[in-house]
């Protein structure tokens, strides 16, 4: 590890900047930051070492009213607002808006210990540590977690950040409807979650979030830190595939109208579609409910959930009209109906390039080998990215495995990202203005994801299709959601007298 902190960083291809810490002698204590991920794990704990807290139930009551406490018990002042986000805020030198961390404590039902919980707690342990060392900065420090960013009981997915942002009202939020049939406002109130400070938020001076990566390009590249361009577009759609029931033994499969069969091709024309785009382009069926569901019936319906995701808005839209395509196609080839809804939609996010090569320049400066990349998942700081300028520091994930209770990521990496985090949100805490650095794209072989070419264009330009992140308040996102009674729906529909 490199002591000297205090020196000429050398970023991407032929980029200099000169990053000066206050306090390079700092180190977050890693025993403490995983006892705290271990104790959290072990609320709505599952077979295997993960856990199951998704959002608004009573074990994430429970993890919620522990974090706090030890937000509390750090000396933070804490705030919960309408949607159920906790911020936890140190006072700084100076008033202002802070610099921010953090990430969610919701996980999907079959979740890890280090999703989105390593940011909140990573952050946590970087204000104690300042705290020990009597260290206070300039700007006010804050760390948050937001509601229900897994999606995965309520949708959209990010939500909590995206109320926060203003990019959908509280009142539509709290009308949301569970996969459970709860409302979202009711149970926000039954947990005791249901705060005063209004929602949007106040906009940060900077975000920074820590996060594992879920996936396995750092540990195959043998890297460290994820320096992180953006995070790709998201494209949720519902389709809901009306067929006829029937007898299975007496029904002649030239007869057949049968939802099962086609929601069985609407995996494979999905998986399909991309392969054939290639590049960052992925597609995930990842729910299929059938009805009557009886091993002698032919399927009458059946409900498909559509994942699209790209780093380019352009090829994300192409992806859409190839996938509308081949529905339309199967429903004449069956003769079914097919109804589309859509539950989210989020354009691609370029994170700020100066927290980008912020947190490259820190990584080396640590001695950690740095890879810049995007991100595949959906996080929290592609919607503080409407608000302030916003960036995310990668850890990998052994055999890049998430949201499975297998997910794991080494003691010594989890501690890196950290003491990068620590280093960075002080830098952003202590300077007149965020470092710039001019970076050009790396040569080949030089860890830069040439597939994300995303840094290096001015503030506000929109690159490869995405949608960059304004580095001032009210900078829009470029998002559309769906969802509920509101959300659009097309269908399509052939029948045939086979």
């Amino acid at each position: 590890m490199c002591n000297d902190l205090d020196k000429v960083f050398t970023v991407g291809h032929d980029a200099k900047v000169r990053a000066t810490v206050e306090h390079p002698e700092l180190r977050i204590d890693a025993d403490r930051l995983l006892r705290r991920l271990r104790e959290l794990g072990e609320v709505g704990g599952i077979d295997g070492g993960g856990c199951a807290r998704l959002a608004l139930t009573d074990a994430d009551r429970a993890g919620r009213d522990l974090v706090t406490m030890w937000m509390r018990d750090v000396g933070l002042q804490v705030s919960v607002d309408g949607i159920g986000n906790v911020v936890g805020t140190r006072p700084g030198r100076e008033p202002g808006p802070p610099v921010m961390c953090g990430s969610h404590i919701d996980t999907v039902a079959t979740g890890g210990i280090y999703d989105g919980n390593l940011g909140v707690l990573a952050g946590l342990e970087v204000i104690e540590t300042l705290a020990e060392s009597d260290v206070l900065t300039r700007r006010p420090l804050a760390v948050a977690f937001f509601t229900d960013e897994e999606g995965a009981r309520f949708a959209p997915d990010m939500l909590g950040s995206l109320v926060y942002a203003g990019g959908m009202g509280v009142e539509v939020a709290h009308d949301i409807i569970g996969i459970d049939g709860a409302r979202l406002g009711d149970d926000l109130e039954r947990i005791g979650y249901l705060g005063s400070t209004p929602c949007p938020g106040q906009a940060p001076y900077a975000y920074v979030e820590l996060h594992i990566e879920q996936g396995p390009v750092l540990e195959d590249h043998g890297d460290t830190i994820g320096a992180v361009t953006g995070v790709q577009g998201i494209s949720w759609q519902e389709l809901t595939i009306s067929g006829q029931a029937n007898h299975a033994g007496t029904t002649p499969m030239s007869y057949r109208h049968d939802a099962a069969y086609a929601a069985a091709r609407v995996a494979v024309a999905v998986r399909d579609l991309a392969m054939a785009i290639g590049g960052h382009q992925v597609g995930t069926v990842g729910k299929v409910d059938l009805y009557p569901n009886l091993v002698n019936v032919v399927a009458a319906r059946a409900t498909v959930t559509v994942d699209l995701r790209n780093t380019d808005e352009a090829v994300l839209r192409r992806a859409e009209e190839a996938l509308a395509g081949a529905v339309e196609e199967l429903a004449g080839a069956e003769g079914v109906e097919i109804s589309r809804r859509t539950l989210a939609r989020f354009e691609p996010v370029s994170f700020d390039e100066r927290i980008v090569d912020l947190v490259e320049a820190t990584g080396r400066a640590f001695g950690h080998s740095v890879r810049r990349l995007p991100a595949g998942a959906g996080h929290d700081a592609q919607m503080l990215a409407r608000m302030c300028p916003s960036g995310m520091i990668f850890v990998p994930s052994a055999r890049g495995i998430s949201h499975n209770p297998a997910e794991h990521t080494e003691p010594g990496q989890l501690a890196a990202g950290a003491d990068v985090l620590l280093q960075v949100l002080v830098t952003l805490a202590e300077a007149d203005s965020i470092p710039v650095v001019r970076s050009h794209p790396a040569p080949a072989g030089t860890g830069a994801d040439p597939g994300a070419a995303i840094t290096g264009a001015p503030p506000g330009a929109v690159v490869a299709g995405a949608r960059r992140a304004g580095s001032h308040p009210g900078a829009t996102g470029g998002s559309e959601v769906g969802g509920g009674s509101g959300s659009a729906e097309v269908t399509t529909s052939a029948r045939d007298p086979r």
